[in-house]
């Protein structure tokens, strides 16, 4: 009996597996595909070298920036735009249609049942996420939960794919996943092998390593990227108001990335963000705390989240802003096998 579940359970993983591999084919157009439409094959390897690997992602880019690759002339760019345009459609589409495309969004769980009813189902790709909050809130515990959450099959609320994980804080254990895959009776080692792993030392770095991903992404099933701090390192690598247009605009783009990344490969951004002292908040804020990084990051994050403190092990968790959730709060514990829900 138990042996036929097993086999069971096997054939609907390997269904589940199939089933994502079709819709992966729907989802971006690879750049290839632009040699049967008469352009030459050295000018496609010229865009992969840039980091354009998928016909979505060519046409997330500006035709000045792409006059910017070495050995690509306007007029080369402009036949190549015609050509992807003929591949992919980026007009208009009617609402129902873009309701369709929305069921190709998939929601990941935090690991707790509370914390996902509060997102409507978890983390959910194709969306910035964003978690602000003090240092000890809880915002690198999720991001370590995800990492195990996100290589869970879809039919057991995961993503089915791997992990691509920047960090800037130096945070990242990955013997604190080893308990965690237990407890989601994952095998530790296969986890940590679906996990790819940068450090990032300066902005510039941060942002090549977001360049690089393109390539990796475009080959394998990637659900989750995780940015850990996004801004930790724009605060050290830009100082004082003089520098500060210039740090805002370097972090758009920054932020733009992410953006498309997440539209192109149909991922999951998680980022964590840092808090600053709001001295000028008033008298009657009780906690002049808000997220560093202005209007530029609060307006590139999709779901916006604030997590602070509880009693003990606890932790709250506060829709700051979403276009599809109501304000509410939850709370949930950090546990030794991760995010979990809180126990009174």
């Amino acid at each position: 009996m138990l042996a036929t579940l097993k086999a069971e359970e096997q054939s609907q993983l390997q269904l589940v597996e199939r089933e994502d591999i079709d819709d992966e084919d729907d989802l971006f157009e690879a750049i290839d595909k632009l040699i049967a439409q008469g352009i030459n094959a050295g000018d496609v390897k010229k865009l992969q070298d840039a980091g354009i690997y998928t016909c979505n992602g060519l046409m997330m880019h500006t035709k000045k920036n792409l006059t910017g690759i070495k050995g690509l002339s306007e007029a080369k760019v402009d036949k190549i735009c015609e050509a992807a345009e003929k591949i992919v459609n980026f007009g208009y589409i009617t609402g129902s249609d873009a309701l369709l495309r929305r069921k190709s969004v998939i929601r990941i769980t935090t690991g707790s049942q509370a914390l996902d009813e509060l997102l409507g189902g978890g983390i959910e790709t194709l969306a910035i996420t964003e978690a602000f909050g003090e240092f000890r809130s809880g915002k690198t515990q999720l991001a370590h939960t995800l990492c195990v959450s996100t290589q869970l099959p879809t039919n057991m609320r995961g993503g089915n794919g791997k992990v691509a994980y920047i960090d800037t804080e130096g945070t990242f254990r990955p013997d604190r996943i080893v308990p965690i895959a237990e407890r989601f009776g994952m095998d530790p080692g296969a986890v940590l092998d679906n996990i790819i792993y940068a450090r990032a030392y300066t902005y510039e770095h941060q942002y090549n390593l977001l360049l690089g991903l393109a390539a990796k992404m475009s080959e394998e099933p990637f659900r989750l990227l995780i940015v850990d701090s996004v801004i930790a390192l724009f605060r050290v690598d830009f100082t004082g108001r003089g520098e500060l247009a210039e740090r805002q605009q370097k972090l758009a783009q920054m932020l733009s990335r992410l953006t498309k990344i997440a539209e192109e490969f149909n991922v999951a951004v998680y980022m964590t963000n840092q808090v600053i002292a709001d001295p000028g908040g008033g008298v009657f804020i009780s906690d002049p705390k808000k997220p560093a990084g202005g209007h530029v990051l609060a307006h590139a994050a999709t779901v916006r989240l604030m997590f602070r403190k509880g009693k003990g092990e606890q932790r709250v968790c506060k829709v700051f802003d979403a276009p599809n959730l109501p304000e509410a709060e939850a709370v949930f514990q950090i546990t030794p096998g991760g995010i979990a829900d809180a126990k009174d």
